[in-house]
């Protein structure tokens, strides 16, 4: 596999990851980079592990996760999300300090939500003449780069259009967890 193909692979695995972070942008009252890297280092990390652990496990266990690995990533995102939507126009505000904690189990959470697919394309590595080291630290990379740039962009979004975009966020996330039960599916 070239080393193209790899880089369109990290790009498309990381896309969840990319609208995952883009929502915690929103959330942000105030851009914080710390919180900025956590988010970025914690999709990359999941991006990258992922398919290490499909390359590891290849066939051995995809036969027991394969018929609900899809349902796993749509209740997660679902109840996230849909918690996200309905916080946007229920919850009291927030006071400053409260908003600019970062909830690591939700983004624990999300990581592993948004990187099952991630497992499945190390299982086809595992089947193709792939560096899994390369491919893993150009996922990793891509993922982290992507993720960090959302959390911006979700930020700036946010400032001006909070509780709006707060709320589309949660749709979005729960859209995700939708069209991967569709592909697991096979609808899609």
């Amino acid at each position: 596999m070239s080393l193209w193909s790899i880089w369109l692979v990290g790009l498309g695995v990381s896309a969840d990851a990319f609208a995952a972070s883009l929502t915690n942008g929103l959330k942000m009252g105030r851009f914080n980079y710390r919180h900025a890297l956590a988010i970025a280092f914690t999709f990359a990390g999941f991006q990258a592990a992922m398919p290490l652990l499909g390359w590891l496990l290849a066939a051995n266990f995809t036969s027991i996760l394969d018929p609900f690995d899809h349902w796993i990533a749509f209740v997660l995102l679902s109840i996230i999300g849909g918690k996200m939507a309905w916080e946007a126009f229920h919850a009291e505000d927030e006071d400053d300090a409260r908003k600019s904690r970062l909830d690591l189990r939700q983004l624990v959470i999300l990581g592993i939500a948004t990187s099952i697919d991630a497992a499945a394309v190390g299982v086809s590595f595992a089947m193709l003449e792939v560096s899994i080291l390369e491919a893993i630290f150009y996922i990793g990379l891509i993922t982290f780069i992507m993720s960090f740039a959302a959390v911006g962009i979700g930020h700036r979004i946010g400032v001006r259009f909070r509780k709006p975009a707060e709320f589309l966020g949660g749709l979005v996330l729960v859209f995700i967890g939708i069209r991967i039960l569709l592909q697991g599916f096979g609808v899609m």
